[in-house]
C-alpha cells in the first residue's frame, strides 16, 4: 500500500486532526494513536446505543496506546517512538507545544526528519494563536456562517464539522508536502513543521467572495439556497413532497431546460438572456422552475432533468443515501465490522484507487489495546518494563 513504509504518531485528540492520521492509516501506514490513560474526551461522547461511533470512525486502522505526557518519562518515550516515526499529527498550542518538548525548533534538532502536522483553529503565530477554537469558530470567523442561510433568518452553522473537515484536508495537504518534500528525488531529506488552522481552507473557499466585498465595499449577506452572482441555483419542491437541488449557471444550460419546459422562447426573453438578467430576474425564473417541477414526482424531474443533460440531483436523506447505487456501484460506502458496535455502514477510503485501494482493517480499538504491540514488540522493551511503566501510571 502507498504508505506502507511510513510511521504516524497521532497526538490529536477529539475528531479533527485524527483523521489526518487516519487517512495514512486507510492506505497502508503504521498509525500509533497516543492517549493520556484516562483516554481521549471522544471515548466518552456515546450515541443512544452506548457507542463511541465518532471514536470508531475516525481512530481507525490505528494502534492504540495509553501515554502520560505530564509526566518527564512519558515525554522520554513519546520522543523514543518520534526517533522511529516519519510523521507527527498533533493539534496543540504555543504554550502545550513547549511544555511537551514539541516545539519546531527543538524538534527538528533531535528529529531532523520528522515531518510535523499541527492542526489548530487559529494556528501558533498570530495574536489569535491561544484563543480556543474549533472548526466551528472558524466557520463563523471566516465569514461562512455570515452567508448561511436565509436573508430574513439569523445566520446559519453547518449541521456537520465542516469548519474541522476542511482543515482535516488541509492537513493531508500539508503532511504530503512536508513527505514529498524530504523524500523526493531531489529532496531535501529533512523533515518540516506545518502549522495548519482550520479558517485557512474556508478563506480558500470565499476567495472569490472576499475579492469581490473588498472591491465593493459590500457585505454581500444571506441568500439562502441561492448564489447572488449565479441564477438559477435553489432547491424546489416536487408533486410527491420531496426537494431536488438545480444548479444551471451557464447559458447553454439554461437553453436546455427551457426546452425542457416546452418553452423555448424564453431563451430569448431579456430576463433570461444572459447570467447577468437571469440574477436579476431571479424570483421570475425560480418561480417558472418551482411551477414545472412542482407538477411532477421527484424520479421523473431527476430522470427529465439528466435525459436533457442539465445538472439537477434529488435531496436524499442519509438512509437513501446509503443505498444510492452510485456510491454502491463505486464502492464509496462499505460495511465494517465492529465486535462492539457490530457491523456498520461507513464511507470507504478514498480517493478509490484501482491499485492498492485504502482498507479498513479495523475500527478505532480500545483504550490501551495495542501497548504491548506497541512498547515491546516494536520498540522492544521488556514485559518487566512494560509492567513499571504501568505501576508508575506512565501508560
Amino acid at each position: 500500500m502507498a504508505f506502507r513504509h511510513l510511521t504516524v504518531v497521532d497526538l490529536a485528540t477529539l475528531a479533527a486532526a485524527p483523521q489526518i492520521a487516519a487517512f495514512f492509516g486507510d492506505f497502508g501506514a503504521r498509525v500509533i494513536k497516543v492517549e493520556h490513560p484516562r483516554g481521549d474526551s471522544l471515548r466518552r461522547i456515546v450515541d443512544r446505543h452506548g457507542t463511541a461511533l465518532q471514536w470508531k470512525i475516525v481512530n481507525r486502522n490505528k494502534q492504540c496506546i495509553t501515554l502520560d505526557l505530564t509526566k518527564a518519562a512519558g515525554r522520554d518515550l513519546l520522543d523514543t517512538i518520534l526517533g522511529r516515526s516519519d510523521l507527527l499529527v498533533c493539534a496543540l498550542n504555543r504554550d502545550r507545544l513547549v511544555r511537551w518538548g514539541l516545539d519546531p525548533h527543538a524538534l527538528a534538532q533531535r528529529h531532523p526528519r520528522l515531518v510535523v502536522v499541527n492542526l489548530t483553529a487559529y494556528g501558533t503565530t498570530g495574536p489569535w494563536a491561544d484563543r480556543p477554537g474549533s472548526g466551528t469558530l472558524a466557520e463563523a470567523m471566516s465569514g461562512l456562517a455570515a452567508l448561511t442561510g436565509p436573508p430574513d433568518a439569523p445566520p446559519t452553522l453547518s449541521p456537520v464539522g465542516l469548519g474541522d473537515y476542511l482543515g482535516v484536508l488541509q492537513g493531508i495537504i500539508a503532511a504530503l508536502l512536508g513527505l514529498y518534500g524530504r523524500d523526493a528525488p531531489g529532496g531535501s531529506g529533512r523533515g518540516e513543521q506545518l502549522d495548519v488552522a482550520m479558517y485557512e481552507p474556508l478563506l480558500g473557499l470565499l476567495a472569490q467572495r472576499v475579492a469581490a466585498a473588498t472591491r465593493d465595499g459590500i457585505e454581500p449577506g444571506r441568500h439562502g439556497n441561492r448564489f447572488p452572482t449565479v441564477a438559477p441555483r435553489n432547491t424546489y419542491r416536487t408533486a410527491d413532497g420531496a426537494w431536488v437541488a438545480l444548479t444551471a449557471g451557464t447559458d447553454d444550460l439554461v437553453r436546455k431546460m427551457f426546452h425542457l419546459f416546452g418553452r423555448p422562447e424564453l431563451c430569448d426573453d431579456p430576463r433570461f438572456r444572459d447570467n447577468l438578467a437571469r440574477v436579476a430576474h431571479v424570483e421570475e425564473l425560480d418561480a417558472i422552475i418551482a411551477a414545472w417541477i412542482g407538477a411532477r414526482p421527484c424520479d421523473e424531474v431527476v430522470e427529465q432533468f439528466n435525459a436533457a443533460g442539465v445538472s439537477l440531483a434529488a435531496v436524499d436523506g442519509l438512509l437513501r443515501v446509503a443505498a444510492n447505487p452510485q456510491f454502491r456501484a463505486r464502492g464509496s460506502l462499505i460495511e465494517v465490522g465492529d465486535a462492539e458496535a457490530g457491523t456498520l455502514t461507513t464511507a470507504a477510503p478514498s480517493p478509490a484507487r484501482a491499485q492498492a485501494p485504502g482498507r479498513i482493517r479495523h475500527l478505532g480499538r480500545g483504550l490501551g489495546a495495542d501497548n504491548r504491540a506497541v512498547y515491546c514488540d516494536w520498540l522492544g522493551l521488556s514485559d518487566t518494563a512494560l509492567a513499571r511503566l504501568q505501576t508508575d501510571g506512565i501508560i
